[in-house]
């Protein structure tokens, strides 16, 4: 396998551990939507008191370069993919995830017979609205590192989306 299919195949692992924590239902998508920019659905399960089940439609991408610093990581995006994001009202809302990864595969994870550990970490942002760009070929985008990807990030942007408020 390739290193970029291996890189892609992981963060769908990564994402799908955190929405299975998180109690949603992650989904791979089609040919047809991965050619608009939606790699992974996540979808929440109706919850009491709730009129909605929420519906979250995900850009993937998975990186081992340094793109991390103080407070933020900065990542290249094609311009087709940040259009796409930046859409205004797109339903279902969209976010983008950073996964990064150690250089080497044999680094991305650590097996015990206790634990699975991960390697390195998964940012989040919704670009809705974002402001047009000049730009013809890719376009940095910044997410700030306090936006993780984890269960609980997860779990408050699905209830945003349930209750009809912006992520």
């Amino acid at each position: 396998m390739d290193i970029n299919t291996q890189k892609e195949e992981f963060s769908y692992a990564y994402i799908y551990a955190v929405a299975s924590a998180a109690g949603c239902i992650c989904q791979r998508t089609t040919t047809p939507l991965d050619q608009l920019g939606v790699d992974l659905i996540i979808t929440g399960i109706a919850e009491a008191g709730l009129p909605n089940f929420p519906i979250l439609y995900l850009q993937v991408k998975c990186t081992s370069r340094d793109i991390l610093n103080e407070n933020s990581l900065r990542y290249p995006l094609n311009i087709k993919n940040y259009q796409e994001l930046s859409a205004n009202n797109a339903y279902p809302p969209r976010i983008i995830i950073v996964v990064t990864v150690p250089d080497r595969p044999s680094d991305w994870l650590q097996q015990t017979e206790a634990e699975l550990c991960l390697k390195r970490g998964a940012y989040w942002i919704s670009l809705e609205g974002a402001a047009p760009t000049d730009n013809q070929e890719t376009i940095t985008i910044s997410i700030p590192r306090t936006n993780i990807f984890s269960a609980q990030s997860l779990t408050t942007i699905m209830q945003r989306i349930a209750t009809g408020r912006q992520i």
